[in-house]
């Protein structure tokens, strides 16, 4: 009988879900529009009756030994959702225990960019690895931490919010309620509103002038700058000069073997990471120069959110009696 988890990712636009096996491998995948849920209660009937035909469908003897769950705000040690500014449901979520009652297996959840370090720690390329970071970049910039192999929740379970740190307290506005996060500035939506910014001080010709804010993406940005448009390679500069800057503040906190760059941003490749790297090295503390590796992630793929998320249950069971895992057969699940 085969062992398997369920991975969930929760986002503002889609929820991804996917059955995952030990070694990584998705053998069923789907998703379903978060924004068509007015009401939470529809949301987890939507979702509920996803999971169980997703169950019902993957083929021969298995066993479902828990669900994992990503989502902005995710409380750890609560199991809750709480008050995430990118979902359309207020107030505080407990998705876990919802998710324990309805399929009767242990459930996980935490916020999608600690997932994504235990995903990297299980799955990815930090394999081995006892201290590290990972940055997620996308439509904001999350982190996770892990040190002495563990993932870091803090008292509250929300440890690691390195994106909310300042980069000028009379800056951007942040939908935190607070001014220079770094979010703002090291992200898509803050990659974007450089090149604004830039197109609005310099006269130089680009092609990115004429596109819309709306319409305007990183991608464009990151075709823009391989192409040679000057103001998408200065986007590119000014956004690795303030990543490696604060990467450098960050490293003297836990010491890391590695940060991992991941998400959309992260796929430009040396246009995001020599400057990062160049700044990170010219503003860390002499005594850790040389010895932080900046890498992309190990799961820069359509699934890595599910991996992420599935995988803090493998991680939730490697550090648990085995007399205390209760898997429950698929029959059960199907039918309950």
């Amino acid at each position: 009988m085969k062992d398997l988890t369920i991975g969930i990712d929760i986002g503002g636009t889609n929820t991804k879900y996917g059955i995952v096996d030990r070694a990584g491998q998705v053998v069923y995948q789907g998703s379903i529009k978060t924004t068509q849920y007015e009401e939470f209660r529809d949301y987890f009937k939507g979702l509920s009756l996803a999971l169980r035909e997703a169950i019902g469908k993957v083929p021969g003897e298995h066993r479902i030994l828990g669900i994992g769950v990503g989502a902005a705000n995710g409380n750890y040690y609560k199991g809750t959702i709480e008050r995430a500014t990118n979902l359309p449901w207020k107030g505080i979520i407990p998705l876990a225990d919802m998710l324990k009652e309805e399929f009767n297996i242990p459930s996980i959840i935490t916020n999608d960019a600690n997932a994504a370090a235990v995903g990297e720690m299980v799955y990815g390329s930090a394999k081995g690895m006892k201290d590290f970071i990972v940055i997620t970049l996308g439509t904001g910039l999350g982190s996770g931490f892990v040190a002495n192999g563990q993932l870091l929740n803090g008292k509250h379970g929300i440890a690691g919010e390195v994106g909310h740190t300042s980069v000028n307290p009379a800056g951007r506005f942040c939908n935190c309620g607070k001014r220079g996060c770094l979010e703002t500035y090291v992200s898509a939506t803050g990659i974007r509103r450089t090149v604004y910014k830039l197109l609005a001080d310099h006269l130089e010709d680009s092609e990115l002038r004429g596109i819309s804010f709306d319409n305007l993406s990183t991608k464009m940005i990151t075709e823009a700058a391989v192409r040679g448009d000057i103001v998408a390679l200065a986007a590119f500069e000014y956004t690795g000069r303030i990543l490696g800057m604060k990467l450098a503040e960050t490293v003297v906190h836990t010491d890391p073997e590695a940060i991992f760059l991941f998400g959309g941003l992260s796929l430009a490749g040396d246009l995001i990471f020599k400057p990062t790297i160049r700044h990170m090295e010219a503003n860390l503390m002499p005594l850790f120069r040389g010895k932080v590796k900046v890498l992309p992630s190990g799961l820069q793929n359509q699934a890595a959110p599910i991996l992420g998320a599935s995988s803090l249950v493998w991680n939730f069971l490697d550090n648990m009696p085995v007399a205390q895992v209760s898997p429950i057969s698929t029959p059960h699940i199907v039918q309950g």
